[in-house]
């Protein structure tokens, strides 16, 4: 074989090993960040929730006149008459 062309193949299998280990690092570093970007986002959904839990559901069942009773409005909303008990329990309340 040409001594050039040895020098050439030489090379080029040099060039193609530093480009599986660049598409490699690539490739790794693609899939971290996917893991990074779910884990990002459960422990936003997961603190809502927390907080949700925590402190609206307490402070939406203070204003709920009748828990567990249901609405009887169209759609499933309240009807005025549901509406109006409602605001006259908060204003009978101190």
């Amino acid at each position: 074989m040409d001594p050039e062309v040895k020098r050439e193949l030489a090379e080029l299998h040099a060039l193609v090993k530093d480009n599986h280990r660049l598409l490699r690092a690539v490739r790794r570093h693609q899939l971290l960040e996917t893991f990074g970007k779910i884990v990002l986002w459960l422990i936003i959904f997961a603190a809502s929730g927390y907080l949700y839990i925590q402190y609206l559901l307490p402070t939406v069942q203070k204003f709920i006149a009748n828990p567990g009773a249901t609405s009887t409005g169209l759609f499933g909303l309240p009807s005025s008459a549901d509406l109006q008990k409602l605001i006259d329990s908060y204003k009978a309340k101190p």
